[in-house]
């Protein structure tokens, strides 16, 4: 896969890291010239210097092309920027990462659905650790062709789970609402602005993300 970061940020360098180990084809972006000369000669990928919220720089690593543009700086605003930005210009998938929680909501409204809050992600792990769930044992459980794919519901799907048409090989685990959850039937109701959780065959996922965007694993 061929995979764009932009930024420099701590979670850049340790994914670009392990994706050159996987050998995949890495470009990354960082306005710093100094930080890019010095990343040059710890990573062995390609480097752009520049802005990367900017829509002539991520033009030019080829948006067509990537699979995958990553918005890992420091700033969040500037994630954001980036990853509509990249959007905009037909990157198949963009992440962004944010920071602050408080953004998470702007994320959703403008259909920024791939968002990563890393603090959160890492008190979950931690929580459930001292609770005695051993989360890290979770990729044992997914198997050949089983993946997980969350979307966050909008008006259209509102209503029962039944009346959302998921594939053969498709059911909905986990509906997240505020801060509680539900484990859903299918006499579930999903409201707008749920985030729902499906078990789904790694065939499905293709036509799942070009209906609902949304999440995969």
């Amino acid at each position: 896969m061929r995979v764009v970061l932009i930024g420099g940020s701590q979670e850049a360098i340790a994914t670009a890291e392990i994706l050159l180990h996987q050998g995949h084809d890495v470009i990354m972006v960082e306005r710093d010239k100094d930080k890019v000369e010095q990343l040059a000669q710890q990573l062995d990928c390609g480097f752009i210097h520049g802005d990367g919220s900017r829509p002539a720089i991520l033009r030019e690593v080829g948006p067509k092309g990537t699979d995958l543009l990553l918005c890992l700086t420091n700033d969040d605003q500037d994630n954001i920027l980036a990853a509509l930005v990249g959007r905009s210009l037909g990157f198949q998938r963009v992440v962004t990462q944010i920071h602050d929680p408080e953004f998470e909501h702007i994320c959703i409204e403008l259909g920024l659905q791939d968002t990563i809050v890393p603090h959160r992600t890492i008190a979950r792990i931690l929580a459930d650790l001292v609770n005695g769930r051993d989360v890290f044992e979770i990729s044992t459980m997914i198997k050949g062709d089983v993946r997980f794919f969350s979307f966050i519901a909008g008006k259209d799907e509102a209503g029962t789970i039944a009346d959302l048409g998921l594939p053969e090989k498709s059911r909905a685990v986990c509906i997240y609402r505020g801060d509680g959850f539900l484990i859903p039937d299918g006499d579930t109701t999903v409201k707008e602005r749920d985030e729902v959780v499906l078990i789904t065959h790694s065939a499905n996922l293709a036509s799942l993300q070009e209906r609902w965007g949304g999440t995969q694993s």
